[in-house]
C-alpha cells in the first residue's frame, strides 16, 4: 500500500504562482536593462585596484608635469676617417647626457662631465625636438655641476626641492636619457642612503673626482642620465643625476639640490658665478689613523696650488691641518664647509701640524677660477 500524499491547499498554489510571476517580471526587467551580463567584483579587489591606480597616478602626474623641463645635451664634433687619409671631414652629432631647465630665459643645469669636451658645439634639444645651441658654459671647479645657457624663451623651469628634509625610503623619480639613445627615460626606486661619499669618473677613465655629500638611490641611471632631475613625488628636483657605480646594479647617485641652489641663483642673477678657495688638496685622517701613525687627526695636505691662498700663507704638503678658525677638523666636510660658508676675501685661521711643531697661519681666500 502507497504512502498518503500531502494535498497542497488552493492558497499556497495560488502564492507560489504569484511568486513565479513576480519572479519572471524581474528577470525579463534585468535582462532588458543589461544588468545580467554584469559581473560582481569582490570588495577586497576594487580596494587593491584603486591603491596600485593610486600609486601609479603619483608617478604619472610628475612625469607629466616635469617631462618638458628636461632636455638632451648633444655635442657636434668634425671626425676625420684616421685610415683614409683622402676622406673628407664630417659632422658627428651625438647625444651625451641630460639637463634640466632652471629658468625660464634659458639657464639648464647637467654635471660637468657631460660637457667638459672641446673641439666641439654643444647643443640643447627639448622634449619637443626644438634644437638650440649652447651660447655659455660655466663648469663648477668643485661639483660636477655645470650651468649651460641657450637663447630661448618661455621655457617651464623645475622646482627646487629642499634636500635636507629627504628621508630614507621616500619615492625618487628619475629622467633622463638613458644610453644617450632613450629620451626622456623614466625610472623610479627610493631614497636609499644619504651623506654618500663616492669617486666618479668619465666613461674613458681619464677623470677622477671625490664628490661628497650624495644621495644614494635604487632609481635606475645610466650612462645619458647624468645631469637629469632626480624628483620626489611633489615633483621638486630633490638632485642632480651624477653617477652610477660599476659591477653594482640598483645603485644610482645624486648631488642634494641644496648644493647647487646658491650656485644657480648667482648665475641667473649675475650670468656668472664666483667661489672661493683655499688652495689646497688634502685627504681626511681619522682619529684611529692618526692614533695607529702617531700624529694628529685633521686634513693630510696632499697637495698645495702654487701662487694660492694657502701657499701664499706658508701652508706645505705633508702638513695636517687640525683646526680651521678655531674649530677641530674632525670630519671629512669641516674644511670644505668653512670655505663654503666664508666669502672672498676673508681670512681663515688654521692651526697646522708639521714635523711635532703646531703653527699658527692666516690665509686670505680668493676668487676660485672656473674651467
Amino acid at each position: 500500500m502507497e504512502p498518503a500524499k500531502p494535498k497542497l491547499k488552493f492558497s499556497t498554489l495560488l502564492l507560489v504562482a504569484a511568486l513565479g510571476v513576480v519572479a519572471a517580471t524581474a528577470l525579463y526587467q534585468a535582462k532588458n536593462n543589461g544588468l545580467l551580463n554584469k559581473k560582481i567584483t569582490p570588495l577586497t579587489n576594487n580596494l587593491q585596484t584603486r591603491t596600485v591606480v593610486s600609486e601609479e597616478n603619483a608617478v604619472i602626474s610628475v612625469v607629466e608635469k616635469t617631462s618638458e623641463s628636461v632636455i638632451a645635451i648633444g655635442i657636434s664634433q668634425r671626425v676625420v676617417n684616421p685610415f683614409d687619409p683622402f676622406a673628407i671631414p664630417k659632422t658627428q652629432d651625438s647625444t651625451i647626457g641630460t639637463g634640466f631647465v632652471v629658468s625660464d630665459n634659458g639657464i639648464i643645469v647637467t654635471n660637468k662631465h657631460v660637457v667638459s669636451q672641446s673641439g666641439g658645439t654643444y647643443s640643447v634639444v627639448t622634449k619637443d625636438n626644438q634644437k638650440f645651441e649652447v651660447k655659455k658654459i660655466y663648469r663648477d671647479p668643485i661639483l660636477d655641476l655645470a650651468i649651460v645657457q641657450i637663447d630661448a624663451k618661455d621655457l617651464k623651469p623645475l622646482e627646487l626641492g629642499d634636500s635636507s628634509q629627504l628621508k630614507v625610503g621616500q619615492t625618487a623619480i628619475a629622467i633622463g636619457n638613458a644610453l644617450g639613445r632613450f629620451t626622456n627615460s623614466v625610472t623610479t626606486g627610493v631614497v636609499s642612503g644619504l651623506g654618500r661619499k663616492v669617486v666618479a669618473g668619465n666613461q674613458f677613465g681619464s677623470a677622477q673626482e671625490s664628490l661628497d655629500d650624495l644621495i644614494q638611490t635604487d632609481a635606475a641611471i645610466n650612462p645619458g642620465n647624468s645631469g637629469g632631475p632626480l624628483l620626489n613625488s611633489a615633483g621638486q628636483v630633490i638632485g642632480v643625476n651624477v653617477a652610477t657605480t660599476e659591477g653594482a646594479q640598483n645603485i644610482g647617485f645624486a648631488i642634494p639640490i641644496n648644493s647647487v641652489k646658491s650656485i644657480v641663483d648667482e648665475f641667473v642673477t649675475k650670468g656668472s658665478v664666483t667661489r672661493p678657495f683655499l688652495g689646497v688638496r688634502y685627504r681626511f685622517i681619522s682619529k684611529d689613523v692618526a692614533i695607529l701613525n702617531e700624529v694628529p687627526q685633521g686634513a693630510y695636505v696632499q697637495e698645495v696650488v702654487e701662487a694660492g691662498p694657502a701657499d701664499k700663507a706658508g701652508v706645505k704638503a705633508g702638513d695636517i691641518i687640525t683646526k680651521i678658525n678655531g674649530k677641530a677638523v674632525d670630519g671629512e666636510s669641516v674644511i670644505s664647509d668653512s670655505i663654503k660658508n666664508s666669502a672672498i676675501g676673508n681670512k681663515m685661521e688654521l692651526e697646522v701640524w708639521r714635523d711635532t711643531k703646531t703653527l699658527e697661519l692666516g690665509a686670505t681666500l680668493e676668487e676660485l677660477p672656473s674651467e
